[in-house]
């Protein structure tokens, strides 16, 4: 049994898309989403089910980190309920002017978009569930 964690780092559209289709159907908890505004990261904390080892429906912890996020905005997530499970559909972006808005997905019309000059995304995984 291989003990292979995933990395990916994302710089640019196509990397971002891996990242979605990894993180397709993830869950997460809305006390595992965190915002460090003094150092501009963006961290969410998933638990997935690993799609690209042939390892399939292992679940595994994963971190989703965004850098220099300058500017992050919640829709339709009570963030006073720190126990509520968000269903992660996907991740996508768009240009606007300067800055890129990457907007990540939820189940039940939920939203968080995140307001960054450059699209730096890593997917780290942590451990597997057993």
């Amino acid at each position: 049994m291989s003990r292979y964690l995933a990395k990916i780092i994302a710089n640019d559209q196509e990397g971002l898309q891996m990242i979605s289709a990894c993180i397709s159907g993830s869950k997460t908890k809305v006390d595992n989403i965190k915002y460090l505004a003094s150092s501009k990261v963006f961290l969410l904390s998933i638990e997935r089910i690993r799609i690209e080892s042939e390892q399939i429906n292992k679940k595994i912890s994963s971190i989703c980190r965004f850098d220099f996020v300058d500017k992050v905005k919640a829709k339709n997530i009570d963030q006073s309920n720190s126990e509520k499970i968000l269903d992660l559909i996907g991740i996508d972006y768009l240009k606007n002017k300067d800055d890129y808005e990457i907007n990540l997905i939820f189940s039940n019309n939920c939203h968080i978009v995140l307001t960054t000059e450059t699209i730096e995304v890593r997917l780290e995984d942590q451990n597997e569930i057993k």
